[in-house]
């Protein structure tokens, strides 16, 4: 209403600009307009007093712990919080570890390895929905078990790292935490942004602004081989083909180390891990649910490469995969930075972690059918394009030649232990899941 006032207005000014007198008010018009913005400052001086009332009885009451330091029901900061991750990182051996990612698969196996043999641990995980919260939240009970205080927060959160950093003088940091699966990227590919790229940025932040600077040891893939066609995989084959955003990440996520690296003089290790399984795994793997429908008596879809060829993967069992991933850590050498400046170049590593014998799927199924003593129903498939490649072949002679890295278990035996450990914790008996839990 008022535009248009205005827009009549301006039309009966007359074409001569210079030619236009104002028109002078009479008197009680002047007097009715400081009447009525007098009224209206008391109206809304009214309005704000009772605004500022209310906020006051009746909001709730401030609480101590801040709307920011809220994660997932828990709570961080404070000296009770304080003394649960002092007492966490306390060590034995000189050696203090933050595990990222401490309540999924590797890093739950990782940091009850690292706590075994006397280092000091502390967890860190968002205990995210992309699979069932329950399973984290009972490995987070066999990390408490084993003495590993896991802090509930997320590694984009610059104030809880800047925090953690501050209560303990990290010599290290295995960083684990990452959205993991091929396939899921194409549903939510934000959420691998955010973690694999976003999340690894803030951590290698804190780590260059913390003194002393940690070593880093981190999870990258092998995915990060894309469609790399040369067997076995080695470090030094190319890697700008990744075939999923998953790989694209993981492969982003090994130049940002190099960078950084370069520049503040942080140690890093990346880990290629090649198709990780065994008890307390992710559900989301096949191997995992292949188990679960196979003694569910559902069909299970195993896919086919092109022309009916082979879908075969470097399975690497667990127990494997902590100890490259002691190694990695145990030879690493320290940060070169202080303060977030370079002193001097550091030292850049990345290695294969796998079993080195490729196995088909097929052969994966055949030996869960024996194990459960169930004859699984199979649907093939093509293999759709959603990421997946046909094999994966680890070539691992770099890390056994730094630290000794060979894989002992089979296949076989590794599913086999996987199987014993699937039946314990879903047979819904007090004794059976006593035994899952003793299993790590």
């Amino acid at each position: 209403m008022s535009q248009q006032k205005t827009i009549s207005h301006i039309d009966n000014l007359p074409s001569t600009p210079g030619k236009f007198k104002t028109e002078k008010s009479p008197p009680y018009i002047h007097r009715l307009r400081v009447h009525s913005a007098i009224s209206r400052l008391t109206l809304w001086s009214f309005l704000f007093l009772i605004f500022i009332i209310c906020f006051f009885f009746l909001s709730p009451p401030s609480s101590s712990v801040s709307p920011r330091r809220a994660l997932g029901g828990d709570s961080w900061g404070g000296h009770n919080w304080e003394k649960k991750v002092s007492r966490s990182a306390q060590t034995q051996t000189g050696i203090t570890v933050l595990v990222t990612g401490a309540a999924g698969f590797v890093g739950t196996h990782v940091s009850v390895a690292l706590k075994r043999r006397g280092d000091g641990v502390l967890g860190l995980d968002n205990f995210n929905d992309y699979y069932d919260p329950q399973l984290k939240r009972a490995r987070r009970k066999l990390l408490d078990r084993a003495g590993v205080f896991v802090v509930e927060g997320d590694i984009n959160d610059s104030e809880l790292l800047r925090k953690l950093f501050d209560v303990v003088a990290f010599t290290h940091v295995m960083h684990l935490a990452a959205q993991a699966g091929v396939r899921y990227a194409m549903q939510n590919p934000g959420s691998y942004v955010h973690s694999n790229i976003a999340g690894f940025v803030n951590l290698l932040e804190a780590c260059k602004s913390a003194n002393p600077q940690p070593a880093i040891v981190w999870a990258s893939s092998s995915s990060v081989y894309g469609l790399n066609s040369k067997i076995p995989f080695s470090e030094k084959d190319r890697t700008d083909q990744p075939a999923s955003l998953y790989a694209a990440t993981k492969k982003a996520g090994e130049e940002i180390a190099h960078t950084y690296n370069h520049i503040y003089g942080l140690s890093i290790t990346g880990l290629r891990f090649f198709t990780v399984y065994g008890p307390w795994g992710r559900p989301d793997m096949a191997y995992f649910f292949f188990t679960r429908d196979i003694l569910k008596r559902r069909p299970i879809t195993i896919y086919e490469a092109p022309d009916h060829g082979t879908v075969a993967r470097d399975f690497t069992y667990i127990d494997d995969i902590v100890k490259g991933c002691l190694g990695a850590l145990d030879t690493a050498k320290k940060s070169t930075g202080s303060g977030g400046k370079k002193r001097k170049p550091a030292q850049l590593r990345i290695f294969n972690l796998g079993n080195t014998s490729p196995v088909p799927v097929s052969e994966l199924v055949s030996i869960l059918e024996k194990l459960l003593k169930v004859k699984a129903k199979k649907k093939l498939l093509p293999m759709p394009r959603n990421g997946d490649v046909k094999f994966t072949h680890a070539n691992i002679s770099l890390a056994h030649k730094e630290f000794g890295y060979r894989p002992t278990t089979n296949l076989r035996t590794g599913l086999e232990k996987f199987v014993n450990w699937y039946k314990d914790y879903y047979s819904g008996s007090k004794k059976g899941i006593a035994r899952a839990f003793s299993n790590i």
